[in-house]
């Protein structure tokens, strides 16, 4: 290919600006592994350079224009040809013409909003990148680079219990309570069950969170349930008037906050499902929805000056959505 001129003869490389002090974060890839990427909040601004090197000495390299492009985009696993932006900003670096020697072209993307947290899951993905692009006749040269989006969140003071009843007629009654609707992603699940009536012979008893994803809209919808953790809160029979406590830190746990109708592409949403099995293997269950979310406080200290009045910005609106619905989850499953 190089001999009849067709190879690459230069090479692209991005470098951020701030990569010497900019925070790391683990983040799971395609493949299932955990990767490094650099961290970025909404508002923040993306600057750097992009290093053209020239592969060849004494030889030219000629281009059609040279630009940097910042790329929030969704790509749903079923649909992969189509690729939905929903950032999408491009900065012109250099005007058709040729190269004698590498080159450096600084850029700064100012102040740029990021809507949405990254994530990687069953059927989706949704990442935001830096694509520069060397345009020449026949082949480009292109190189990307991924970094990491987390959006933060303050949720109103009002954070309502979740109190409920269920049971089966003449067999059994319980009654469970958690302490709150909405957890931070460090959070601490406190809560009570009280047997109001046992008259099956139950042997085990456990609490799972269980994620939601759901992809797609109308025909094309697609549910993926995957249960995050396991958590055993009783082994043995209990007794009528007895009360179990429950104490479940989220932690040590890979969560992300609840996602709702992501760009009309995708939902990420949890529930906590408690479940009974009795001596005859049977099992009974109740689901409940809670809300999950990024805390930004502890972050807030080493961010940038922009980074935090972004992220201030993002709470008020946030504030303002959720103060309407506290108790929906609640509401909702109560009719179940």
């Amino acid at each position: 290919m190089s001999f009849f001129g067709f190879g690459q003869s230069a090479e692209l490389e991005l470098v951020l600006s701030d990569a010497e002090s900019r925070r790391r974060v683990e983040h799971k890839t395609e493949e299932g592994k955990k990767e490094k990427y650099f961290l970025f909040y909404d508002g923040e601004t993306v600057s750097g350079r992009v290093v053209l090197t020239l592969k060849h000495l004494n030889k030219r390299l000629e281009h059609q224009g040279i630009k940097v492009e910042f790329i929030g985009q969704i790509e749903l696993y079923y649909d992969r040809g189509n690729h939905h932006e929903f950032v999408s900003l491009v900065k012109d670096l250099a005007r058709p013409g040729e190269f004698t020697q590498s080159q450096t072209f600084d850029f700064e993307f100012t102040h740029v909003e990021k809507p949405y947290e990254s994530y990687t899951g069953q059927n989706v993905k949704l990442r935001y990148f830096l694509r520069a692009t060397v345009s020449r006749r026949l082949n480009d040269v292109v190189k990307e680079m991924d970094i990491v989006v987390h959006t933060l969140s303050t949720y109103p003071e009002l954070n309502s219990s979740i109190k409920m009843e269920v049971g089966i007629e003449d067999c059994l009654h319980i009654e469970f309570e958690y302490n709150k609707s909405k957890y931070h992603l460090k959070d601490v699940i406190v809560g009570k069950i009280y047997f109001l009536l046992v008259r099956i012979k139950i042997k085990h008893m456990e609490i799972d969170i269980i994620k939601r994803e759901t992809t797609g809209t109308g025909p094309n919808v697609y549910h993926e349930n995957d249960t995050i953790a396991k958590y055993e809160i009783m082994d043995g029979a209990p007794v009528r008037g007895e009360s179990i406590p429950i104490r479940l830190f989220l932690a040590g746990y890979e969560l992300t906050p609840t996602m709702r109708d992501i760009n009309k592409k995708f939902s990420v949403r949890y529930y906590l499902n408690l479940v009974l099995i009795d001596e005859e293997e049977r099992r009974y269950f109740k689901q409940q929805e809670v809300v999950l979310w990024r805390k930004g406080d502890i972050v807030r200290k080493s961010m940038s000056h922009q980074a935090a009045i972004a992220s201030q910005r993002f709470e008020g609106t946030s504030s303002h959505t959720e103060a309407k619905t506290p108790s929906q989850p609640a509401e909702n499953n109560g009719r179940q």
